[in-house]
């Protein structure tokens, strides 16, 4: 059986220094010194966001005025308890290819809607990303949002 010999390549560190030499330091970096560049290197540095030049939804342009952007999430939320019909596809699925959810709207989100049916009490999460369009038996709540000065 071959005997295991520790590898020793590693530097060594004796009298609170270590054993690497540089022109600012000849003798090695001192200990406490390296320890705090480490952490300094673990910690993420922080970039600050560069404005994109968009609107972002509910910020407010002038004080009292708020500008929301239309988007189909905000347009459902608007239309809460409403019954509606959401139409999807599914790519590569071989049982079904289309299918049609119908049931009222709880809750719409970014990437999701949740419906649920009133006559069994099961509630469907659907994703926007398979949502091909929407329709509503009764009239939609809209809120137009408001178009800048000048712009007709």
């Amino acid at each position: 059986m071959s005997q295991q010999i520790p590898y020793t390549g590693y530097p060594q560190q004796q009298y609170g220094y270590d054993m690497y030499p540089s022109a600012q330091y000849p003798y090695g970096m001192p200990q406490q010194q390296q320890q705090q560049q480490m952490i300094q290197q673990q910690q993420p540095q922080l970039v600050p966001m560069q404005p994109s030049g968009a609107w972002i939804p509910g910020t407010p342009i002038t004080p009292g005025q708020v500008i929301e952007e239309s988007y189909i999430e905000n347009i459902l939320r608007l239309n809460r308890g409403k019954v509606i019909t959401v139409y999807q596809t599914f790519e590569n699925n071989s049982q079904w290819n289309a299918k049609i959810f119908r049931g009222v709207l709880e809750t719409a989100g970014r990437d999701h809607i949740i419906l649920s049916d009133p006559q069994t009490g099961k509630r469907y999460l659907l994703l926007m990303v398979n949502t091909d369009y929407i329709t509503a038996d009764e009239e939609l709540n809209y809120i137009a949002p408001p178009l800048p000065t000048g712009v007709r």
